[in-house]
């Protein structure tokens, strides 16, 4: 009868070893295939991490080239004005003369003619300064669609 228990013991021995052994075979397949999906989850979140900050730098760039213009922008009327005044510049004759011709020759004094003169200098660079710097900021948004179609054609 000890024959008899030692063998039934020894048989489901061996049964549960083959269970252990065929759930722990099954455990490390499935460990291996998350594994492997997981370094390519990784991965691809690196590489758009690495386009990500590609697309950041591009932009950054852009940002501090359109800052530089900006601020050289800041400089633009003052050099109107002063070409204006040394006859490096300028105006057409249905610009300059659309304030005077509001105002009569004979009734002006030469103040008022020379603070009208300076008025269109004033205007004059401010209106450079406007197209400037609508100039630069359309410059900006080119370079934005630009950089990021060519992001997107990669």
């Amino acid at each position: 009868m000890n024959r008899i228990y030692i063998a039934l013991a020894l048989a489901i021995l061996a049964f549960w070893a083959g269970w252990e052994w065929r759930d722990r075979s099954a455990d490390l397949t499935v460990a291996t295939g998350e594994a492997t999906q997981a370094m390519a989850v990784a991965d691809q979140v690196n590489a758009t991490r690495a386009v990500e900050h590609s697309q950041a730098n591009s932009m950054a760039d852009i940002g501090a080239t359109h800052e530089e213009d900006r601020e050289a922008a800041a400089t633009v009327p003052d050099a109107v004005m002063a070409d204006l005044r040394a006859d490096r510049l300028r105006l057409r004759d249905g610009w300059a003369s659309c304030e005077t011709q509001r105002l009569s020759e004979t009734v002006t004094s030469t103040s008022e003619r020379d603070a009208a003169a300076q008025r269109r200098e004033e205007f004059a660079g401010a209106v450079v300064r406007a197209g400037r710097d609508a100039d630069d900021q359309l410059r900006a948004c080119q370079a934005v669609i630009a950089a990021d179609r060519a992001e997107v054609s990669r």
